[in-house]
């Protein structure tokens, strides 16, 4: 019964993702690249996932995860005064940057081994840029960085 029970949960979740298909290029693109053609709304809907964890409003909240509303140049594993980060991400150090985002949406439990974090991560570079991109617009509002004038143009 449980496994039924997780395995529905699952594929409504999954058929809550949004079915965007980005240029395979861009995938593995340096992240200015990616965040230049990323898309805020792609990133709400794939950070609908997210949202039975975190809040992105403004004065939202915590739920089960820290609110995430500004995140993007917060001090990691800090923000929150209800929430309890643990001691593996309090070690971290530092701020939330655009290219840190990246590494912990690639896979938490290498970003911050010892995290209580249960989310596998998100192996797609695109799919990464756009939730980064519609969490910079939910509060910090930071520059992106520039693309290399090197790099192949955003798509």
């Amino acid at each position: 019964m449980i496994r039924t029970v997780s395995l529905a949960l699952a594929c409504c979740v999954a058929a809550c993702a949004p079915a965007v298909k980005h240029d395979p290029r861009l995938s593995s693109a340096p992240l200015a690249e990616r965040l230049a053609a990323a898309d805020a709304n792609t990133g709400a809907a794939i950070f609908s996932r997210c949202a039975a964890c975190h809040t992105v409003t403004q004065g939202a909240g915590d739920r089960g995860g820290p609110a995430l509303y500004g995140v993007v140049g917060r001090p990691i594993g800090r923000g929150s005064d209800r929430f309890n980060y643990t001691a593996a991400l309090e070690a971290v150090g530092g701020v939330w940057t655009f290219e840190r985002l990246d590494a912990w949406l690639t896979d938490p439990r290498h970003f911050a081994p010892g995290t209580n974090m249960m989310f596998a991560g998100l192996p797609d570079g695109m799919d990464r840029a756009d939730v980064i991109r519609f969490l910079n617009e939910n509060g910090s509002n930071l520059p992106l960085p520039t693309p290399s004038p090197n790099s192949r143009p955003a798509r």
